[in-house]
């Protein structure tokens, strides 16, 4: 689990757990081992957390990604889909950052051979070149035309899914639908 800031560098990070962990676990034994959302803030989280007043989830079974609000697409069409739309752009943040570290670091590509107490600290040593990087206004366009230095088929595939409980859900569900709401009326 990765958390970053609009300038793309990586502000938390939560390793060492195999793939077949869902989201829920992951996050909440980073809240007990200390990870704090700031007083008055929320995270941005994807489809597979539970949504609370914390970590704020996109709402389900509406419109979603980008590309189903792209050029010549339907408006958002109330204020579920308005809010999962500037959800999506916003949340879109993490998604370009592990796509840049995934571009830049191939080794975090493919499965290795290194012991596992090693293995946990490859993505620590990434995140904090790629944030030094960041800090230096390294230029990202020299990531286009990189060769591929390992080979796709070694690619690994990541699992999703998650779950929540109920009290902190329903807390998470009233903010959002208020935010969801005050943005729809904004927007109309």
């Amino acid at each position: 689990m990765i958390a970053c800031d609009f300038d793309l560098k990586i502000t938390f990070m939560s390793i060492g757990w195999e793939g077949s962990a869902t989201d829920a676990r992951v996050l909440t034994s980073a809240v007990n081992k200390g990870f704090q959302v700031p007083p008055g803030k929320f995270y941005l989280v994807d489809g597979g957390y539970a949504n609370t007043y914390s970590f704020l989830a996109p709402y389900r079974r509406d419109r979603y990604h980008l590309k189903e609000y792209g050029a010549g697409r339907r408006r958002p069409q109330n204020y579920k889909e308005l809010f999962n739309h500037r959800h999506a752009v916003l949340r879109n943040h993490v998604e370009r950052t592990l796509g840049v570290v995934k571009k830049r670091f191939p080794i975090l590509k493919v499965a290795t051979f290194h012991k596992i107490e090693n293995q946990v600290k490859i993505p620590v040593a990434v995140a904090v070149f790629h944030n030094i990087i960041r800090s230096l206004n390294g230029d990202e366009q020299w990531l286009n035309n990189q060769p591929h230095n390992i080979h796709p088929s070694n690619y690994v595939d990541l699992p999703d899914g998650d779950e929540g409980n109920d009290q902190s859900t329903n807390q998470g569900n009233l903010l959002r639908d208020m935010i969801a709401h005050q943005m729809w009326n904004d927007y109309r």
